[in-house]
């Protein structure tokens, strides 16, 4: 409430100093002299809170190098009708992310009745629509293949292949969510545009001019036309005519179906991997998408309702990269502490025989766009705020043989203690470990905090008493 006060205060003080000054202007010197001091003062002491602020910040991404809110995100294209934007390298942030770092995210969103321009990336792509619905045309192997896809749609876009794609509804944004991994320099992907001019600039502008004539066998007045004509950006308004041109083929154009059909997959059309009153999950494997396969990636959707969570738990292969499609809530997850200084430090000061304390506690506010990555190993827990849904997208690195283990409610993991291995490991008797294990007859989706505070005040035992604790 202090620095809430101070940081209101600044900007006040600064106007009364300067309206002083207007006023003292002429008269007596020693009153100027005050003024001017106590802006010099005011100004100072701006300054240093700004300074703390950003000292604030920088503190928050080093000790939680997890998270990342939307000044994370790098503007590679914005105009009125869309916006592209793409995600820091997360080894930029963190060497404990260096793991991932030949994978990147992105967000592509088209406003309505628009048309986002034909590219490829160096980069194999794998999409899910978050919202809207459009039409997606993909060129290869001298086929054009389209398709419609909406809300829930999952498709692969292999590196190198041309992409466009309309957004035909009329009051609706298209929104996309975009897994990358880069095939040539780590970590680092470029978008090329061939059918376009100088705005999107297109690819075709910085071969020569001798080349582009003899490739094209047309002269160079023509191809400068051609080549620098386009200026709108990357993303255009149309007509409903050209919408109506753009979306009436679905499937195959240009020639017979190939074994490389890429149909979209829609992940909200299965039925859910687990649902009840506190929440959804769908989830694509590769067996499920067969596109994924190759790639070691899988693709899940968690809908967590107001004032609920998702159980503790951990994947013991899969990195996720967890995406809030909509709403509002937090994560929490365990990691271990890492800073060999801070143990050494901690070590001398516990008397022998006491152990250290080896873990310590992310806690971040997630909103629309917020990312968080969850290492394997690291147990966590998504929470719903009080008033919103929570959704949440997941893309899973190194998927293929991940088992995700649930550590509460009634698929807990520790369950499958053996009756002494329960009483050895938390010290108090099975019967007191498996009542506490069985109070919580939901699974995967949990009521929150919230919902259950003063239930949890009438219960024996209670968790405290069984692992020393009292909080995740």
């Amino acid at each position: 409430m202090a620095t809430g006060t101070v940081q209101v205060g600044f900007p006040l003080l600064l106007l009364l100093s300067s309206l002083l000054a207007a006023s003292s202007s002429g008269s007596d010197p020693e009153k100027t002299r005050c003024v001017m001091e106590c802006r010099g003062t005011s100004q100072r002491e701006a300054g240093r809170e700004q300074e703390r602020e950003e000292e604030a910040e920088g503190e928050t991404r080093e000790h939680n190098p997890y998270y990342f809110g939307e000044r994370s995100y790098e503007h590679w294209s914005r105009s009125e009708h869309g916006r592209f934007k793409v995600l820091e390298r997360f080894s930029r942030r963190s060497e404990l992310l260096i793991g991932i770092e030949n994978y990147r995210l992105a967000i592509m969103e088209a406003e309505p009745e628009t048309f986002i321009m034909p590219s490829h990336w160096d980069a194999e792509e794998v999409f899910y629509v978050m919202e809207g619905r459009g039409t997606i045309t993909l060129l290869h192997e001298e086929n054009r293949e389209s398709h419609e896809i909406k809300r829930g749609d999952i498709m692969r876009i292999p590196a190198g292949e041309i992409v466009y794609a309309v957004n035909k509804a009329k009051n609706e944004r298209l929104r996309i969510a975009m897994l990358l991994h880069p095939i040539s320099t780590p970590g680092h992907f470029e978008e090329f545009f061939g059918a376009a001019g100088s705005n999107p600039e297109s690819f075709y502008n910085s071969f020569s001019n001798g080349v582009l004539e003899a490739a094209f066998n047309t002269p160079r007045d023509r191809l400068e036309r051609l080549f620098e004509r386009q200026r709108k950006g990357e993303i255009i308004k149309i007509t409903e005519e050209q919408i109506r041109a753009l979306s009436q083929t679905t499937g195959f154009g240009g020639g017979r179906p190939s074994a490389r059909s890429n149909e979209p997959y829609n992940l909200l059309q299965k039925k859910p991997s687990h649902a009840n009153e506190y929440g959804e999950l769908y989830e694509a494997r590769s067996s499920d998408y067969h596109r994924l396969q190759d790639l070691d990636v899988d693709v899940s959707i968690a809908n967590i309702s107001e004032r609920s969570m998702m159980a503790p738990s951990y994947n013991s292969r899969a990195t996720k990269l967890a995406m809030v499609v909509e709403g509002r809530g937090h994560f929490e997850m365990v990691c271990p502490r890492r800073s060999g200084d801070a143990r050494r430090s901690e070590d001398a000061t516990k008397p022998e025989g006491q152990q250290r304390v080896r873990y310590r506690t992310v806690r971040s506010d997630v909103s629309r766009g917020s990312v968080f990555v969850i290492p394997p190993g690291h147990p966590v827990t998504a929470v719903a705020a009080a008033n919103e849904n929570l959704q949440v997208l997941c893309f899973g690195i190194r998927a293929g043989r991940n088992r995700k283990c649930y550590l509460a409610g009634k698929n807990n993991a520790m369950n499958l203690l053996d009756r002494e291995a329960k009483q050895l490991s938390f010290g108090v008797p099975a019967e007191e470990v498996q009542e506490v294990f069985d109070a919580q007859p939901e699974s995967v989706f949990l009521p929150g905090p919230g919902r259950r505070r003063g239930e949890a005040k009438r219960r024996q035992p209670s968790v405290e008493s069984l692992f020393g604790f009292g909080g995740f």
